[in-house]
C-alpha cells in the first residue's frame, strides 16, 4: 500500500512539472504564424503581380531559323520525291518505247530469217521491204479486219504520242494512259469500221465515171468524217470517265471546227485514196496520213477540252449560255 501511494505521488509530481514547462496558450507577437497569402488579399496581390508580369511578357515565339530549315528540308524532300517519280516514270516510258521499237524493227528485218543462209547484209536489207509487203498482203487475205485493227491501233497510239510532244511534253514524259486510250479506240473501232466503210463506199458509188472520185471525197469529208469524229469523242470521253453532259458539250464545241480543219488535209489525200489505191490497201495509206490527223484530233480532244467547255458555258449578252 505504501508502495502504491509512493508511485501515485511520483506521477502527480511528473504531471505538475509538465504543466509548468508547457508553452502558454497565447504565443508572443513575434511567434505568430505567417499569414496565408490566399486568405490575405494584400499579400496575394504582392505575390501574384510578378507572375502576371511574367505571363504577360510571354508571347508566341517567332519563327526561328531552325524552323525555316525544317520547312526548307521538307520542301526539298518533296521536290526530290517528285523528281524521282518523274525520273522513274521517264524510265518506264523509255523502256516501253525501246521495247516496242526493238520488236518492230526486229520483225521487219527478220522477215526472211529462214532464208538468210549465205545472204549478205545488203541482200537482207534489199529484200526486206518487198517481202514485208508480201506478208502484209497475205495477212489481209487471211485476216483482213484484224490486220487493219492492229495497224490502226499502232497509228493512233503513235499519233497521240506525237500530239503530246506537240503540246510541249518532253519526248519520254508522255501520258501512257492517254496514249493507251487513243490506241484502244483506233484498234477496236477505227480499223474495223474503216474496213466496212470503204466497202460500203464502193457499193454506194459503183460507177467508173470521172465524177466518182470527187463524189467519194465529198461523202467522206461530210458524212463519214462527222460520224467518226463523233464516235471518237464520245468513246474517249467515256474512257476518261466523263459525264455524258460534258461529252455532249465538248462535241458541240468541237464538231464544226474539227470538221472544217479536216478539209485542209483530207481532200487532197483522198484524191489518192479513191483514185489510185486499191480498196484493200486504202486503210494502210489512210493510216499513214492519220499520223498527222490523229495529232490534231487528239490535241482537240485532250489538251483543249476544258477551254472549249468553259467557252461554251459562258453566257452571251442575252443572258443565255452559248451552248443553248
Amino acid at each position: 500500500m505504501a508502495a502504491s501511494l509512493k508511485c501515485f505521488s511520483s506521477s502527480t509530481q511528473f504531471i505538475q512539472r509538465r504543466q509548468h514547462l508547457s508553452l502558454p496558450k497565447s504565443l508572443p507577437h513575434h511567434f505568430s504564424a505567417p499569414s496565408n497569402p490566399f486568405l490575405n488579399p494584400n499579400l496575394a496581390v504582392k505575390i501574384r503581380w510578378p507572375i502576371n508580369a511574367v505571363t504577360e511578357e510571354r508571347e508566341v515565339p517567332e519563327q526561328t531559323d531552325d524552323q525555316d530549315d525544317v520547312k526548307g528540308s521538307i520542301s526539298r524532300k518533296l521536290e526530290e520525291f517528285k523528281e524521282e517519280f518523274v525520273n522513274s516514270d521517264r524510265l518506264l516510258n523509255a523502256a516501253i518505247v525501246l521495247g516496242a521499237g526493238t520488236l518492230a524493227i526486229t520483225k521487219l528485218l527478220t522477215i526472211d530469217h529462214d532464208y538468210w543462209q549465205g545472204w549478205t547484209l545488203y541482200e537482207v536489207l534489199r529484200y526486206a521491204p518487198e517481202h514485208n509487203w508480201t506478208a502484209y498482203e497475205e495477212a489481209l487475205k487471211e485476216h483482213p479486219v484484224l490486220s487493219k485493227m492492229v495497224i490502226s491501233g499502232i497509228v493512233y497510239s503513235v499519233g497521240d504520242w506525237i500530239a503530246q510532244c506537240y503540246e510541249g511534253k518532253p519526248l519520254l514524259e508522255f501520258d501512257r494512259t492517254r496514249m493507251f486510250r487513243s490506241g484502244l479506240v483506233g484498234f477496236t473501232l477505227h480499223g474495223s469500221l474503216s474496213h466496212y466503210y470503204y466497202q460500203f463506199c464502193e457499193a454506194l458509188f459503183p460507177f467508173k465515171d470521172w465524177w466518182v472520185v470527187p463524189a467519194k471525197v465529198a461523202f467522206d469529208q461530210t458524212v463519214w468524217s462527222a460520224v467518226w469524229n463523233s464516235i471518237y469523242y464520245v468513246v474517249l470521253g467515256l474512257l476518261r470517265g466523263e459525264s455524258l453532259e460534258k461529252i455532249v458539250i465538248e462535241l458541240k464545241a468541237t464538231f464544226v471546227p474539227l470538221l472544217t480543219a479536216g478539209w485542209k488535209l483530207w481532200p487532197f489525200a483522198h484524191l489518192i485514196t479513191y483514185g489510185v489505191i486499191p480498196v484493200e490497201q486504202r486503210l494502210l495509206w489512210v493510216d499513214c496520213v492519220e499520223l498527222i490527223w490523229v495529232t490534231i484530233l487528239s490535241t482537240y480532244s485532250n489538251e483543249k477540252s476544258e477551254e472549249r467547255i468553259s467557252e461554251a458555258s459562258e453566257p452571251n449578252p442575252n443572258g443565255k449560255s452559248l451552248e443553248e
